[in-house]
């Protein structure tokens, strides 16, 4: 499904502004709002997971209509049709990103959880590099059609559904086991102080980090050709692929505080480097730790959810940790967009790392660190 999607993200910064004249802010309120959406899905999607027990076929649903809304793409005449088209493919990525990580976490042995969620997330960006690949492949041979190559997007989406749907079995649910709303408010209640720190914190990185759609446009200003621009996402996922076993597997045996803080010196080393120069040096290096920071943070955070939330609750764990870090995206992106238009770049990355800076003291200053 990365292969589908990244297809069409790594070509839609410039599909936008260069196709159909959107501005920059159009550009940050489009990837905001549909990952916002995706992100407030997943608490209905997660909840309903916790209630009927099952995790697979929301999954299988939510796959399926990502596949489906990607001709949408290539249909669009306005950016009003692009957000509607993002935002049904949010949608379902919202209905079934909590349940298939719930389900990730009902699989995987708690001792190995860490290094489970890493090579799910190595996995997934594997496949968010392959995508920008193919894109540029195609837009070379068919000399920039953007639209020709949204339609192929649809092909490696549908085979994601038949994957999912033939190859992953779920371990059943006990027999008699009892139905219970998992949003009331007992059972909000059984949610951990120590899984409510992972929800702030989690927000607190989303406010940092605004959609990658920024880092396509720093380098189309250094004059990438447009039929390359989806190499920035290459650049950025083959770092985070690398990177996110290894600091899964290590996840499991050294402070979550410390990796987290780490990660977040490298989103400011990222900040800084793209707010620095526009020189393809530096621009190159930016994205590098960008990818860096994600493979440190990524899988982690969402270990540390499965970690703190009781096992019939994980699936509106994920939902509620999602929904805030939506909030924050949406957030984000507006503001980078805002920036961008007004002030360039340089003061977007500059408050980029002004965000990532406060979040990495509300970890330092954190008396007592999360469950590792």
């Amino acid at each position: 499904m990365d292969i589908s999607s990244e297809m069409i993200h790594g070509l839609l910064p410039v599909f936008l502004i260069g196709t159909l004249g959107a501005s920059a802010f159009m550009v940050g309120l489009i990837e905001g709002a549909g990952e916002a959406t995706a992100l407030l899905v997943k608490v209905f999607s997660g909840a309903l997971s916790d209630w009927w027990g099952k995790r697979k076929p929301l999954a299988v649903f939510g796959y399926g209509l990502g596949a489906l809304s990607k001709p949408l793409f290539a249909l669009a005449p306005t950016a009003g049709f692009v957000l509607a088209a993002r935002l049904t493919d949010r949608v379902g990525k919202g209905i079934r990103g909590a349940p298939r990580d719930a389900l990730v976490a009902d699989i995987a042995p708690a001792d190995v959880r860490g290094a489970a969620f890493g090579l799910r997330q190595a996995l997934d960006t594997i496949g968010a590099f392959l995508g920008p690949l193919l894109g540029i492949g195609l837009m070379l041979l068919w000399a920039n059609d953007f639209r020709a190559v949204f339609w192929v997007a649809i092909i490696p989406g549908l085979l994601a559904v038949a994957l999912l749907f033939l190859g992953v079995q779920e371990p059943e649910k006990p027999r008699g086991a009892r139905r219970i709303n998992p949003i009331s408010r007992e059972s909000l209640r059984r949610l951990p102080t120590t899984y409510w720190w992972v929800v702030g914190i989690g927000a607190a990185f989303t406010l940092a980090r605004f959609s990658e759609a920024f880092l396509v446009l720093r380098a189309a200003q250094v004059g990438l050709p447009v039929a390359f621009a989806p190499l920035v996402l290459v650049g950025m996922n083959v770092v985070y692929s690398l990177s996110a076993y290894p600091f899964g597997k290590l996840s499991d045996h050294v402070s979550h505080a410390k990796l987290l803080s780490w990660g977040l010196v490298a989103l400011i080393g990222a900040d800084l480097a793209l707010a620095w120069s526009s020189h393809w040096s530096w621009v190159w290096c930016g994205i590098s730790l960008w990818g860096l920071h994600m493979g440190m943070t990524q899988g982690l955070l969402a270990r540390m959810v499965a970690d703190g939330a009781p096992p019939e609750l994980r699936g509106s764990a994920y939902g509620f940790f999602n929904l805030i870090s939506g909030l924050a995206l949406l957030v984000a992106s507006a503001i980078a967009g805002l920036l961008w238009d007004q002030f360039g770049a340089a003061q977007t990355f500059v408050a980029g790392a002004v965000f990532s800076t406060l979040a990495l003291l509300l970890i330092l200053f954190r008396r007592r660190e999360p469950q590792q």
